[in-house]
């Protein structure tokens, strides 16, 4: 059997974590089994479904890497398959109209849970016939006898009774199949072996395999995830951080990173916490899932960011961040350091592509302003003369190279009779207005001559205008 696994999100909001975190245990389980990976669109819910939305999900898998080899495919698309599907049904009886009216409905909710009974549709329309032109929904007519068995690649066997099971609509009164409906269809024509998906549609899947069997064919095998929490216990949600897909992009997370993280929500390979995508593909297994749901952490998924942003290719890295240097407005091509260049000396000291970002747009543009703690510490009347010292030995540097930097500024330190810290970090603050940056002598090299020496001649007037209001 060659397996096939498929995505089908609704397209009614972003890609969240959770769902994305679905599409790569489906991707992996159909990679590491040299089957085919389907991405289908589900938005037969026409008020809710969106064209952004469709946009978001289609992004989201392209920013994470996980291609599909068949697909998108769209359920409006398919409309006349699902009709022919509940035509065939109610021509063998074994689906029927029903013109229940929402009164009749809602009446029969509040009696049934005024006696502590399970809400259920009570089959009124059965067996009576209703008129084909009034108004009316199409109802599944669903086993009323025996047990459905639901052999779950994660939770075991889990045993349904049919006579719990009411009569489902499959197409409602405007003439739109349901869910339940259209992913049995698409889910038999597209031969899905495996649906991988959220364990919120554990209760769908017995409705799902009694269609199945309706229809003639043999059910997938089924695989229901556990939910994702905050770290609160409570349902992940936007109120725990970001749950967009898109959104850890912005904040500047790499791909990588976050599938990394994801494929340990939940599941887990003995000890080891960094997997490369091959890895994945090779130790991933659905059953090793775990049957608990999982906690968001988002200090671990920083501390993997931080990990990947100090191990990959500064090439690799300078690419994810220039969009970021984009909108703090700067453009890396058009004056500045080369951007590989800055990542190399900026891999160490950041979390995320945007402190990255942040932390670098000195060597591109002035800052507006010193940090005040830094400015107070190193830009004081003592640091005049080590400035104005170091100012002169650069202004005679030809080769802006670091290691004639570092000679230079030491060169001062030495004449000066002071210990390195006492040039290099007055100095420091003077040409990135903060305290820390990479080493003085890359700093220096990155920043460039000339907006090295005008940001000196500034820090110099700063401590003039500091001595002269102290005096």
């Amino acid at each position: 059997m060659t397996v096939k696994t498929r995505f089908a999100p609704s397209p009614t909001g972003y890609l969240h974590v959770g769902g994305a975190r679905t599409a790569l245990f489906s991707w992996l389980y159909a990679r590491k089994h040299g089957g085919t990976f389907v991405l289908r669109i589900e938005d037969t819910d026409l008020e809710r479904s969106t064209t952004d939305s469709v946009n978001a999900i289609l992004e989201g898998m392209t920013w994470l890497g996980l291609e599909y080899d068949e697909g998108p495919f769209y359920q409006t698309r398919r409309f006349d398959r699902y009709n022919e599907v509940i035509e065939d049904l109610l021509q063998r009886g074994l689906a029927y109209r029903c013109d229940c009216s929402k009164e009749r409905l809602e009446a029969l909710r509040e009696e049934q849970m005024k006696h502590k009974q399970k809400p259920r549709y009570d089959g009124h329309c059965r067996n009576r016939h209703v008129d084909a032109d009034a108004p009316h929904v199409i109802r599944f007519r669903n086993p009323m006898e025996g047990i459905v068995v639901v052999d779950d690649m994660i939770r075991g066997k889990v045993a349904y009774d049919n006579a719990e099971l009411d009569d489902l609509i499959i197409r409602r009164s405007d003439g739109s199949p349901t869910y339940n409906l259209t992913v049995v269809v698409d889910d038999a024509d597209m031969g899905i072996t495996h649906v991988i998906r959220g364990d919120d549609h554990l209760n769908n899947t017995p409705r799902q395999i009694n269609i199945l069997r309706a229809l003639g064919k043999e059910p997938p095998r089924y695989a229901h995830v556990p939910m994702i929490l905050g770290d609160d216990g409570a349902r992940l949600s936007k109120r725990h951080g970001a749950v967009s897909v898109m959104q850890y992009r912005e904040d500047g997370f790499l791909p990588e990173a976050l599938l990394n993280y994801l494929v340990r929500l939940g599941w887990s390979h003995g000890d080891q916490e960094v997997f490369s995508l091959d890895e994945m593909i090779e130790l991933f297994d659905i059953e090793d899932v775990n049957k608990a749901p999982s906690s968001f952490n988002t200090d671990k998924l920083l501390w993997l960011n931080q990990h990947y942003i100090k191990q990959s290719d500064p090439k690799h890295i300078a690419h994810l961040l220039s969009p970021h240097m984009g909108k703090l407005g700067i453009d890396p091509a058009e004056d500045g350091p080369d951007l590989v260049e800055v990542v190399e000396a900026q891999q160490e000291r950041a979390k995320t592509l945007v402190e990255m970002a942040e932390i670098s747009a000195f060597f591109y543009k002035e800052f507006e302003e010193y940090d005040a703690k830094a400015a107070k510490k190193h830009l004081r009347p003592v640091a005049q003369a080590p400035l104005e010292r170091a100012r002169e030995a650069l202004e005679r540097l030809d080769d802006w190279r670091p290691e004639p930097l570092h000679k230079a500024v030491a060169d001062v330190a030495d004449a000066l009779d002071l210990n390195m810290g006492k040039v290099a970090q007055p100095l420091r603050v003077a040409v990135s207005g903060r305290a820390a940056t990479p080493g003085i002598d890359v700093t220096l090299y990155l920043v460039g001559k000339d907006a090295t020496l005008r940001r000196i001649d500034r820090a110099l007037e700063h401590i003039r205008q500091r001595a002269a209001a102290s005096s």
